[in-house]
């Protein structure tokens, strides 16, 4: 799937018009993304995120757009590195 929009460096919108937040430790991996990039979503349905968005066999973590973050388990995945 292809990128719509990724204007916010933690929102991207895909060409379904699917709204996703990028995980924080993430979004470095996303600063090479293109709208050409082709991105493939996967169901994660791990305690911190519900997808995973992958390019290149690199995952990011993602949320849908609105939804929040489970503070105290990101908190935890920041600190760790």
């Amino acid at each position: 799937m292809k990128i719509r929009s990724h204007s916010d460096s933690h929102v991207v919108e895909l060409e379904d018009g699917s709204r996703w937040q990028i995980f924080p430790g993430d979004v470095d991996i996303t600063l090479d993304w293109l709208p050409e990039t082709d991105l493939t979503l996967v169901l994660a349905g791990d305690e911190v995120c519900s997808h995973v968005l992958v390019s290149d066999g690199r995952p990011v973590r993602v949320i849908r757009d609105g939804e929040r973050w489970p503070e105290t388990e990101v908190k935890s995945m920041l600190k760790g590195g």
